[in-house]
């Protein structure tokens, strides 16, 4: 489709971790941005494409509200919508082995396609436009994305219980070539679920693949004493001494880092993905944000599941991510806003590999999310990207696009099922399960 936003403010990233504001227009042909600007110079777009003019299927007018870039989940489990509010209360330990493993042994292919498409009706409504997945069936997970529509990105989660070095490279092919919207690295659960064999079959698979890799990394003090104990490393010196990070990569959650881990990021550039809703809600941990970042390691920001979190919401976690750092640090001048809102876009996009999708700018990916300024939480307008970090919320995402379609608009979708189906479908497959 051919979109045309006018009277919109739109959030540009003018150089690392740095936004501004224009205000005027941004037009979209296809899937792609091909003009931000005040409307003044639209007679370029026009020569460049050798054109009269673009007919539009719809031009909207934004009221000067925000456009900006949508956020990137950058670790989530999104199946594991079943067990939302069910597997609660517990220590991570005792909630893997006891609630959520036997779970989802129970979990079938079309499960899964279903569970992934509740997921993407809640990322929709939190302004997230593409999700970094880990789990059980990425092939399911991948055609539930692409047929809504959703952007989604997958590391495999591999493990000494489930799937084999043969299939991940299987569906490293199959995912990779499915769609446009799905993509596949590799990647395996933890250290922790994965003897050295495995891990040495990574390493050479990545090798083989020249891909990055992925894992739980570091979530809990006890997995990374228990690994030294093994192998006299921490998960990231022996990830790194098998040679897994030639092509990039890094980890999720990066709690527990002793000085040789922060080195190894930094050296290799690889990004470490914070998850503080659930790190909070498991009690495992704060990650020092504020070091990695210190030292110019990359950062993202991911939900979890819903199983360990309960909420899929960006605005939550960048709250937490700057309100966390500025009490672990004693200081409240940590993290800044505008390094949390990169971490939850750009940062999070570059961690995938999707630099076309980075930030808004002309012939780039249209994937953007409108956020609505006339609302008591985002008034008065002194500084945009504060408000987004520190009083922004769900209530405030009028319009979520992905590769220039646009899947929620007013708290209605368009993601070719009705909700209500949706939910009737999980709502059955977990009755099946705890009968």
């Amino acid at each position: 489709m051919n979109i045309r936003f006018y009277h919109a403010k739109i959030l540009i990233l003018k150089k690392e971790k740095e936004f501004s504001i224009l205000e005027g227009e941004l037009w979209i042909k296809g899937n792609k941005i091909v003009y931000i600007g005040d409307g003044s110079d639209t007679k370029r777009i026009y020569e460049d494409m050798d054109i009269p003019y673009i007919r539009w299927d719809r031009e909207i007018d934004a009221k000067g509200n925000v456009l900006m870039p949508g956020f990137k989940n950058a670790h989530t489990h999104t199946a594991m919508t079943f067990l939302r509010s069910y597997a609660d209360d517990l220590p991570l330990q005792e909630w893997l082995q006891k609630k959520v493993f036997p779970m989802e042994a129970k979990l079938t292919h079309e499960d899964i396609y279903e569970l992934c498409r509740l997921g993407i009706l809640e990322y929709l409504t939190s302004g997230i436009t593409t999700g970094f997945d880990m789990y059980i069936d990425p092939v399911a997970i991948a055609k539930a994305s692409k047929d809504c529509g959703f952007r989604m990105m997958q590391t495999s989660g591999l493990n000494d219980f489930t799937q084999s070095l043969e299939a991940v490279e299987e569906q490293f092919y199959q995912i990779n070539e499915m769609s446009d919207l799905t993509g596949f690295v590799l990647g395996f659960h933890a250290e922790y679920t994965t003897g050295k064999k495995l891990l040495e079959g990574v390493a050479n698979l990545a090798q083989k693949l020249k891909s990055p890799v992925w894992l739980h990394n570091a979530e809990t003090k006890k997995e990374v004493e228990e690994c030294k104990n093994r192998y006299g490393k921490t998960p990231t010196e022996l990830t790194d001494a098998l040679g897994m990070y030639a092509y990039g990569g890094g980890g999720y959650h990066c709690i527990y880092f002793e000085d040789k881990d922060f080195e190894i990021y930094k050296n290799k550039g690889l990004t470490a993905v914070t998850c503080p809703a659930s790190n909070l809600k498991l009690a495992s941990g704060i990650a020092f944000v504020h070091h990695f970042l210190q030292d110019g390691i990359s950062m993202a920001i991911g939900t979890d599941g819903a199983a360990s979190n309960n909420c899929l919401d960006m605005f939550r976690e960048m709250f937490l991510v700057s309100g966390l750092a500025k009490v672990q640090g004693k200081d409240a001048s940590l993290v800044s806003a505008e390094e949390v809102l990169y971490m939850a876009t750009t940062g999070g996009a570059r961690a995938m590999g999707l630099d076309a999708c980075d930030s808004l700018a002309e012939g780039k990916l249209a994937d953007l999310i409108m956020v609505d300024l006339q609302q008591p939480n985002m008034q008065p307008e002194n500084n945009f990207v504060k408000n987004i970090v520190y009083s922004g919320s769900k209530q405030n995402v009028l319009l979520t696009m992905i590769d220039g379609k646009i899947l929620y608009e007013k708290q209605k979708f368009d993601i070719g099922i009705d909700p209500k189906e949706v939910y009737e479908k999980a709502n059955a497959i977990i009755r099946r399960m705890t009968k």
